[in-house]
C-alpha cells in the first residue's frame, strides 16, 4: 500500500500496488479511499483476472493481507483467495522493509515521476491519471536494471491466464455456522451467553458471527473486526438477533 494521493475534498487516497518480481511489470495500481479488506481484495481479484494466478505473492504483514499474527490466528479474505487459487502467500519478516525492495523501489519511482503533489478532482480522476502513468511505466519507460528493456518486454504473461477462483468475494453467510447480531450501545454482543466487546465505534451496527468449534469470528460487512476463543459449547439457538436497516 502506498499513500499520498490528494483529492479535492481534502482526503487522501491510497493505492494497492503490485509488480512482477522478474520484469518489474506493474500488475496492480488500484486506488481506494481507505485501506479496507474488500477494496484490497477486489484489487487482488482484478490483477488475477487480468494476468492469471502467480505461483507466489509476497506482502507485508498488514491486517488486510494476513491474520496469521492475530491471537488466535485467523484466515483473512486475502489469505483465503490465495489458498483457493493455489497461490503461496509469503510474508516479509517483521521490520524488514528490504524484503520488499522491488515494490519499495517502484514506490520511489511513482513518487518521483507521478506528481503526488497534484490535487485530483475525484478518486475516479486520480485513477485515470494513475492508469496512464502505469501504461507509460510498463510499455514505454526503459529500465537500466532490465538492460534497457521495458517491463512489458520482459513480462512473460501466459497466453491463456490461469482462471482465478473468486467466489470467496461473495461469501454466503446463511449457513448453520453463521449468526447475526446487532451491536449494543456499549459495543457488546452476546453469542450463547458469551459476551464479546467490539468497541463503541461499532455500536448499532449489524455484524455476522462465524461460529467455529473453537473460535468466534465477527465480521462487519467484508471486514473481520474480531476473533475470540469460544467459551461456550453447543448449538447457537438464536441465529438472527440483528435489526434490519430502516427503509427510507
Amino acid at each position: 500500500m502506498v499513500g499520498g494521493f490528494l483529492l479535492a475534498d481534502g482526503s487522501h487516497a491510497k493505492a494497492l500496488t503490485g509488480v512482477d518480481d522478474h520484469s518489474r511489470f506493474c500488475v496492480s495500481a488500484r486506488l481506494m479511499s481507505a485501506e479496507r479488506t474488500r477494496a484490497v481484495c477486489e484489487g487482488l481479484a482484478a490483477a488475477l483476472r487480468a494476468y492469471g494466478c502467480p505461483v507466489q505473492v509476497l506482502t507485508d504483514n498488514g491486517r488486510v493481507f494476513t491474520g496469521r499474527f492475530n491471537h488466535p490466528p485467523v484466515e483473512v479474505l486475502f489469505d483465503r483467495i490465495c489458498r483457493e487459487n493455489g497461490i503461496e502467500h509469503l510474508l516479509t519478516a517483521p521490520r524488514s522493509p528490504t524484503t520488499t525492495g522491488k515494490i519499495e523501489r517502484f514506490h520511489r519511482t511513482l513518487r518521483a515521476e507521478f506528481d503526488t503533489r497534484r490535487v485530483f478532482s475525484s478518486l475516479r480522476a486520480a485513477q485515470q491519471a494513475l492508469d496512464e502513468w502505469v501504461a507509460h511505466y510498463n510499455r514505454e519507460r526503459p529500465h537500466q536494471s532490465l538492460d534497457g528493456a521495458t517491463p512489458a518486454e520482459r513480462f512473460a504473461a501466459a497466453a491463456e491466464p490461469i482462471p482465478a477462483t473468486l467466489t470467496v468475494l461473495k461469501p454466503d453467510r446463511r449457513g448453520e455456522s453463521w449468526a447475526s447480531r446487532r451491536v449494543a450501545a456499549n459495543g457488546v454482543i452476546s453469542v450463547s451467553w458469551q459476551q464479546i466487546c467490539l468497541g463503541a465505534s461499532h455500536a448499532g451496527a449489524n455484524v455476522d458471527v462465524h461460529v467455529l468449534p473453537e473460535l468466534l469470528q465477527i465480521w462487519r460487512g467484508d471486514e473481520l473486526i474480531k476473533t475470540v476463543t469460544r467459551t461456550s459449547r453447543g448449538e447457537v439457538r438464536k441465529k438472527n438477533a440483528s435489526v434490519p436497516t430502516a427503509r427510507t
